[in-house]
């Protein structure tokens, strides 16, 4: 007999990096002892990267596992005839103390013929940011091949850059091909199809702790260029409360932005699981028989076959994630 499904929250996957802080820790409570937590993924099937569930009757049991048991009651039945046992999205929050690398990603078909993985597009929501932070995203002029590589072999490559400075609440949709960077004091939350495949073209020249540089990749980042993108990565949207609010909608996920301050009755029509990710306040979320709570920095589930909920609150944001 098949175990009942209900809202899940997981355990965070906490990821020490070079260049991470401590605002996980000390603002959203993630248990970790390191001063350099740089990411916690929230919901995860990445290879050796597995979340386990931290609440209710399933407590102890594996991503992994319910959706090889649940199938299309956990993922909608569009899901399950497109990605199988695979779970589509990674989703995560980044806190950058220092500046990332300059980076890049590959389309699904270079991923999949290089590193049989999906594709990595993603979108960034600041959750705060350090006075005049900034993120890194496209070119701040037209670009092609040959001028590409010759900053880089001039390593002038910060001078065709876009820096946008940042603040709470801006969201930039970063697709595969486009380069870009997380800047220095920039907290944000980031959704992303299930691939952890990064190619690094440029990191400050900086060392770790043992006076080495960190690999880049420019021989076959190359390759995962796309030269003659539209400048259109800046995410507009309306903030009306109480309502579902359309981010970003790709054929790897949807995005929608809501800000409670009632309780608002969910229907799930969507044929899918959704995910919320709390980026401001708390709020429950309330089955026939389940209470749970997220907080600000804290992300729950709710499986495919779960169609009525509500989700209370007397102030919150949220991010709705669903495929």
């Amino acid at each position: 007999m098949k175990s009942t499904l209900h809202p899940l929250k997981f355990h965070p996957i906490l990821k020490d990096k070079i260049w991470g802080g401590e605002k996980l820790r000390n603002r959203f409570n993630k248990l970790s002892e390191s001063n350099q937590v740089g990411e916690s993924w929230e919901i995860s099937t990445v290879f050796g990267n597995i979340s386990v569930v931290a609440n209710g009757a399933l407590k102890g049991s594996t991503l992994q596992e319910l959706l090889e048991e649940h199938t299309s009651n956990f993922l909608g039945k569009n899901n399950y005839d497109r990605f199988r046992n695979d779970f589509p999205l990674l989703i995560k929050f980044i806190d950058a103390k220092q500046d990332l690398s300059i980076q890049l990603h590959p389309d699904d078909d270079l991923a999949k013929k290089r590193h049989n993985s999906f594709g990595k597009t993603e979108m960034w929501y600041v959750m705060q940011a350090d006075k005049d932070a900034n993120l890194i995203v496209g070119f701040n002029q037209k670009m092609d091949k040959k001028t590409y590589l010759k900053h880089l072999g001039e390593k002038t490559l910060t001078e065709i850059l876009n820096f946008d400075k940042v603040r709470e609440g801006d969201t930039y949709f970063i697709e595969a091909g486009r380069v870009h960077a997380i800047g220095a004091g920039v907290l944000l939350a980031e959704i992303q199809q299930a691939s952890d495949v990064t190619y690094r073209v440029y990191d400050w020249d900086r060392k770790d702790a043992e006076g080495n540089e960190r690999e880049l990749h420019n021989d076959i980042a190359i390759d995962a260029f796309k030269f003659d993108m539209d400048d259109d990565f800046r995410v507009e949207y309306e903030k009306q409360k109480n309502v579902s609010n359309t981010m970003v909608n790709c054929p790897f996920f949807t995005t929608n932005y809501l800000e409670l301050d009632s309780v608002v009755e969910k229907k799930n029509d969507k044929d899918s699981f959704l995910i919320y990710m709390c980026v401001d306040g708390d709020v429950q979320v309330l089955t026939h028989n389940t209470v749970d709570t997220i907080a600000k920095g804290e992300t729950i589930l709710i499986p495919a076959a779960i169609k009525d909920f509500k989700l209370k609150t007397t102030g919150a944001k949220l991010l709705e994630v669903y495929v």
